[in-house]
């Protein structure tokens, strides 16, 4: 089976390496930073193509790790070159975290070609995708999603399969809906007790034994309190992905006001040159001593 890769950024990239050694053949990368695919094309022994329908013509199955919608909309249904011409029988996982009716459009499109599409969304970050251990969230056809589990079983420790397209997309949303606001919590909670003076080693100890505790301590606790954002996901990304939850929830007719107020927290960091953080980098809002710009924002 003939792997493409459109997207090789830091969970891509990752992706590719991990099926190489999992003795796939990663035969086509595409990347909109051409050194960047060049460099991991070289690497694994793959072409770094130019053109989309290049990365189609080279692949069975093609993975795809975009920014945002409109990348994803680019990808498969741009003017001239994309990823649907002559691609009657080939299949595309869609990793990327995007809006779940854009999942839904991408697989008309695809049908029309004679191509199958399964959305994969990945609640992990880039150590799980070189070790084959993300949690893998799957909406499309049961068709698709059994054509691309020997794919995804090389790629995830955890594969569920919620439903039709759109609907994993939905759960990923949420998913980083709360996770962001358990990060933004976190970062106020470790702030405040930095102001009073409290030891944060023994206050994050007892936030993990009462009911303070969440993944994000234990994943970006430490961090915080070391002030270490070396990015696995970034605050720009935190942004981006709260915003859908809270597009598809307007749609609805739902206010949600906690993941607004955390959305606003990571777009400050953006417009202020942070959005390249980790979301741990959220701390250098809260924590007094910290941040420069706090005195604007009172």
């Amino acid at each position: 089976m003939n792997i493409g890769f459109v997207g090789v950024g830091r969970m891509g990239a990752n992706m590719a390496r991990r099926l190489k050694d999992r003795h796939f053949h990663v035969t086509a990368v595409f990347d909109t930073n051409r050194a960047v695919a060049t460099t991991l094309a070289a690497e694994l022994g793959a072409a770094a193509c130019q053109d989309l329908s290049q990365v189609t013509a080279e692949s069975d199955v093609i993975i795809t790790v975009v920014s945002d919608d409109n990348a994803m909309r680019e990808i498969f249904g741009g003017s001239g070159d994309n990823l649907l011409v002559n691609a009657r029988g080939k299949l595309f996982i869609n990793c990327a975290t995007i809006s779940p009716q854009v999942h839904v459009d991408v697989e008309k499109l695809a049908m029309k070609a004679g191509a199958q599409t399964l959305e994969a969304c990945m609640a992990s970050s880039i150590t799980q995708a070189r070790e084959g251990s993300l949690y893998l969230m799957c909406g499309g056809s049961e068709e698709a999603f059994r054509k691309a589990e020997p794919v995804l079983k090389e790629l995830g420790s955890t594969i569920r399969f919620v439903g039709k397209a759109g609907e994993a997309a939905k759960v990923k949303a949420l998913v980083n809906m709360v996770m962001n606001i358990n990060t933004a919590g976190l970062a106020e909670g470790l702030g405040l007790g930095a102001a009073l003076g409290l030891d944060l080693t023994m206050l994050r100890e007892v936030f993990s034994q009462t009911g303070a505790n969440s993944r994000v301590l234990e994943t970006d606790g430490e961090d915080m309190q070391n002030r270490e954002h070396s990015c696995f996901f970034s605050a720009a990304h935190a942004a981006k992905d709260s915003g859908i939850a809270l597009e598809v929830a307007r749609n609805l007719g739902l206010d949600l006001p906690l993941a607004r107020a955390t959305k606003e927290q990571y777009d400050r960091m953006v417009a202020e040159g942070l959005g390249e953080l980790d979301k741990s980098g959220i701390a250098e809002l809260t924590f007094k001593d910290r941040h420069e710009h706090s005195g604007d924002h009172v």
